[in-house]
């Protein structure tokens, strides 16, 4: 009986197929955020299944069968394929070289547990809004995670200080200043951002 997870019409070249598992290639399943890196764009993606010859990405924003994606699965592990099919949210990506799955699984498990440990962020250098009680502040965004940002800052923000952010589109989160030192700081987003949101870098352009 086919896994449900892999199942993908027929005319499709799937990444996950039954008859790759035939051959040997074991798909572990994943629930992880990755830094994708493609031409003139980058973003955040769901990685819902690896294993050593592609994986299974989701995302909403458009993705073109053929195109080359650099994939980091943290700051120090990462992979380059191609996209085989794109349907539904979803894309299969073949490695450009094999990996061993469960070596990479275990080396990212080790990070998780490192101390100093941070998500994927995207490298952001757009303009911003810092709300206080004393008024508002522009500030410049360096990094964007779901859940933190990195900004520089004319002034020192207060290590603790709750803030208004407002990002390009007008796009408004509460947030903490979790540290702050020579005109650079970051945030902790007590509202997160929406997944979808940090698909694209270009959301936040301008």
């Amino acid at each position: 009986m086919s896994d449900p997870r892999f199942v993908k019409p027929a005319h499709e070249p799937a990444i996950g197929s039954e008859q790759d598992r035939r051959g040997g290639d074991r798909y572990r399943t994943v629930w992880r955020i990755a830094k994708v890196v493609r031409d003139g764009d980058v973003g955040l993606w769901r990685v819902r299944n690896m294993s050593d010859r592609g994986m299974m990405l989701a995302a909403d924003v458009p993705i073109t069968v053929g195109e080359h994606l650099e994939i980091a699965l943290s700051d120090a592990v990462s992979v380059k394929g191609k996209v085989v099919w794109a349907e539904g949210g979803r894309c299969g990506v073949a490695f450009d070289q094999e990996v061993d799955v469960a070596d990479v699984l275990k080396r990212l498990a080790a990070e998780q547990r490192a101390s100093g440990y941070r998500q994927p962020r995207l490298p952001v250098h757009s303009k911003a809004q810092v709300v206080t009680e004393n008024g508002t502040s522009d500030i410049e965004l360096a990094d964007l995670s779901q859940s933190g940002a990195g900004f520089v800052h004319g002034e020192n923000l207060e290590v603790g200080k709750e803030i208004e952010l407002i990002l390009a589109g007008g796009v408004r989160r509460k947030a903490i200043v979790r540290w702050a030192r020579g005109g650079r700081g970051g945030l902790w987003l007590t509202q997160p951002l929406d997944r979808h949101d940090l698909e694209s870098i270009r959301h936040f352009e301008g």
